[in-house]
């Protein structure tokens, strides 16, 4: 897999413009993420991780980082759509001091995500523990950062 672009790459080719900030939106997605979130937690509890759900639980690990990281994008002042949005939002992460391993697990997190939706990639159970570990990391740095947005 190759390297994430930079962001200011994706603002340079207008995949990601620099817009007012919008909060009301950054709201709506972050209380989707904590939607999302809890709604996962509770799932996992009373059900457990299985290879039959391990893809399930893998999209909705996604769908929540990239609310959150759209919810300090839109507080910023950003926003992205079109070819490469996903991928300016994942390169986001290093705006806002991410490792370069964590912005890489997360640019992998999003190729395999992919991969399930249009090329009938199947991941397994141990692919979805690596994924929701990272989620437990990623989502509490998110949430501190996004709170001092408030």
């Amino acid at each position: 897999m190759r390297g994430v672009k930079l962001f200011e790459e994706f603002v340079k080719k207008g995949v990601a413009k620099k817009i007012h900030p919008d909060f009301k939106r950054a709201a709506s997605f972050r209380a989707k993420a904590e939607k999302k979130n809890k709604l996962m937690r509770e799932r996992l509890e009373k059900l457990g991780l299985t290879d039959e759900s391990a893809e399930d639980y893998i999209e909705t690990s996604y769908d929540i980082i990239m609310f959150l990281i759209r919810a300090k994008m839109y507080s910023d002042g950003y926003a992205s759509s079109g070819v490469g949005a996903h991928e300016a939002e994942v390169s986001y992460l290093r705006n806002l001091h991410f490792t370069e391993n964590e912005v890489q697990l997360a640019d992998e997190l999003r190729y395999f995500r992919n991969g399930i939706l249009y090329y009938e990639t199947i991941l397994d159970k141990e692919y979805a523990k690596k994924v929701l570990a990272f989620l437990e990391v990623i989502y509490l740095k998110l949430k501190k950062i996004l709170e001092g947005d408030q």
